[in-house]
């Protein structure tokens, strides 16, 4: 039937009063049973699909549930407080080692607003993976107003464009355990503000998100040490401290930490295509002394190109290899360079842009 995989809803309603045929103890099977029954659809996905094929949508789970992946944090109320909520249930499941989490769009249990339904919108889609869903109304955006429509249409297309990035976070996922979704602590061990901040995460290692949880736009959040840019806004900030800000719709505090190189996809129709060919990487403030690397993969998690960016004075030196087609250069906040050995460069309204042969030696203006 083309089915590539199954939604695996409830799990944990097992009653106690039950006679198991292996003699198992009821009390102790809560627990068990939501995994049995994952690895039951798993591994049928499996056999049907080959090794490293299967995957299941999962909401109930238990302690080695996330070797069935993915899942979702199930059934929360369509409000600004369940949002918060929502995200603090996704840090915790992250710290409990599962790789891969998101949410119910818009909330579950009851109708959402039009505001809510947009903050929502900007949180789900950068989550590993997305969808809306609910029991109170059909979340589709149409339903809302035309806004919606506009603001779920930017913020997918936003995530197909970091397919490249995001997906090469979800090989590192598979392979380290480290999830997706981080809560800060896990990327800033050593600054003991991020120790309990539950109202922002790391999307990967490199993109900071404080979604909006109230209906006036406002936001607080915390950017740890280094000069961060919003990849939305272009705007750059100081870290180690607190910022307040007020957001449309449109942008929310979505931040890129300086020494990253981010590399943006071609297609922003679809979440499946080739991710090195034509992609755009973005550069962001590779510091004196320092070095950046990105790691685009294939569908199968090889290792498909490298992009390394390093900064000696006023050198930044770039190169790629395995990368195809047009290949670009985006340096953010760069206004003009004095020199470009191996290509050309261009002005653009975020930085410049740079184009030519697989290895490039830029000399930077003095500041």
């Amino acid at each position: 039937m083309g089915v590539d995989g199954f939604k695996t809803d409830f799990g944990e309603r097992i009653p106690t009063e039950v006679v198991y045929a292996d003699g198992s103890d009821p009390m102790k099977m809560h627990n068990y049973y939501t995994h049995l029954y994952n690895e039951t659809v798993y591994h049928l996905l499996e056999k049907r699909l080959g090794k490293n094929e299967a995957v299941l949508f999962a909401r109930s789970a238990t302690a080695g549930g996330q070797q069935f992946p993915v899942h979702w944090g199930g059934d929360s109320f369509s409000t600004y407080a369940s949002m918060a909520e929502t995200l603090r249930g996704g840090l915790s499941l992250g710290l409990a080692g599962f790789g891969y989490w998101s949410h119910d769009i818009g909330g579950f249990e009851t109708g959402s607003t039009p505001d809510l339904y947009k903050r929502w919108t900007q949180f789900g889609l950068l989550s590993s993976h997305s969808r809306y869903h609910g029991s109170g109304d059909y979340k589709v955006p149409w339903l809302y107003d035309e806004e919606a429509v506009d603001i779920t249409r930017a913020f997918t297309k936003l995530k197909n464009k970091l397919m490249p990035y995001l997906f090469a976070q979800s090989v590192d996922a598979s392979n380290t355990g480290v999830p997706m979704l981080r809560p800060m602590l896990l990327e800033f061990i050593d600054d003991k503000t991020c120790h309990t901040l539950d109202c922002q995460y790391m999307l990967g290692e490199s993109l900071l998100v404080a979604p909006i949880f109230n209906d006036k736009g406002s936001v607080s959040y915390y950017a740890p040490k280094g000069r961060w840019t919003n990849l939305l806004t272009n705007k750059q900030i100081i870290g180690e401290k607190w910022h307040h800000e007020q957001h449309g719709y449109e942008t929310l505090p979505l931040l890129v930490r300086e020494n990253t190189i981010l590399a943006l996809g071609a297609h922003d129709q679809t979440a499946d295509y080739a991710y090195s060919e034509d992609v755009t990487f973005h550069v962001f403030e590779i510091c004196d002394g320092e070095q950046a690397e990105s790691i685009i993969h294939h569908g199968d998690g090889t290792i498909a190109a490298k992009a390394r960016a390093k900064r000696d004075g006023h050198s930044l030196q770039l190169e790629v290899e395995g990368a195809t087609g047009n290949i670009k250069w985006l340096l953010r906040n760069v206004t003009h360079v004095s020199h470009v050995n191996g290509g050309s460069w261009t002005e653009d309204e975020l930085g410049v842009v740079v184009s030519g042969s697989k290895r490039l030696t830029i000399e930077l203006p003095a500041t």
